[in-house]
């Protein structure tokens, strides 16, 4: 396996676009899987400002690059310049990766949601035929519910502070679905007391350790029968996290689902899916 950072005049070059980038994990991530894959690759970050996607595309194209990845204040915009998309980059109007196609076509994927939900598989979850609370209906939270929705789980219930921004999130799953206000005690109670599996999928608690910490549900609300997932990766034991553990719930912190999700676009750039040990090493060792 190839180790080594090597850059030459054939090196395939990708890239992360987005405002800011500069705290982005994804480059050591990245060149990490390319590294375990053993292919002349590297990912570097580019800070594109919001109203420049187009620009960007012009760049890539300009440049040869061999795809992107793509993060606020992008996805939205970005789901509207690409040549075609997936099917879960239409449902949710949002890509996070680009394609360049073999007919030169660009192509928008959306693999959060799958990156979560192979996270989970990797942690002995299987969401067919559960019951899923899931906290925060913007991007991240919308990419869950399609997954969710693709892969046969009983029921999806969406919490978020705005009821409209919930509603939404939960018609990307019509089937079994509900949307409720956070601010909503009796049905969020009702939520938690049928759910298996809680994800929150909000920034709440992103950077926050000790007391300054808020958890984005009643700390009575969980029970020890919940898996609690939160998709918050710094730091790697929220507060959330923290809680949960204490009353004995399976947890599962957002790391795995960045660097699986960065392995299937891996997986689309290159054909391959490279090494998720490696790539979890890598991000973990940065932010240590």
């Amino acid at each position: 396996m190839n180790t080594q950072v090597r850059i030459s005049a054939q090196t395939s070059v990708v890239g992360v676009i987005g405002d800011p980038v500069r705290h982005s994990l994804s480059p050591v991530i990245h060149n990490a899987g390319f590294r375990s894959l053993g292919v002349d690759w590297v990912y570097v970050a580019f800070e594109v400002a919001a109203g420049k996607t187009a620009d960007s595309l012009s760049a890539l194209r300009t440049l040869h690059l061999r795809g992107l990845s793509v993060t606020m204040p992008h996805k939205t915009e970005m789901a509207t310049l690409v040549d075609r998309s997936s099917p879960s980059a239409i449902a949710l109007r949002s890509v996070n990766t680009v394609e360049v196609a073999s007919d030169g076509a660009l192509v928008g994927h959306s693999t959060d949601g799958e990156g979560l939900l192979t996270n989970l598989r990797s942690h002995g979850v299987h969401t067919e035929n559960l019951s899923v609370l899931v906290i925060g209906a913007g991007g991240a939270g919308r990419s869950v519910v399609d997954a969710l929705s693709r892969h046969g789980c009983k029921q999806v219930v969406v919490a978020n502070r705005s009821l409209d921004g919930a509603v939404f999130a939960a018609g990307l799953a019509p089937v079994g679905s509900r949307a409720i206000a956070l601010s909503d005690e009796p049905a969020l109670w009702r939520a938690t007391q049928e759910c298996d599996l809680i994800i929150h999928a909000t920034s709440m608690g992103m950077g926050k350790t000790g007391s300054d910490s808020v958890l984005p549900i009643p700390l009575d609300l969980l029970q020890q029968r919940h898996i609690v997932v939160d998709l918050v990766y710094h730091p790697l034991h929220t507060a959330l996290l923290r809680v949960a553990e204490e009353k004995g719930c399976q947890i599962v912190n957002g790391l795995g689902m960045l660097v699986h999700q960065a392995a299937l676009q891996q997986e689309i750039w290159t054909g391959h899916l490279p090494d998720i040990q490696a790539m979890l090493s890598a991000a973990s060792q940065a932010l240590s």
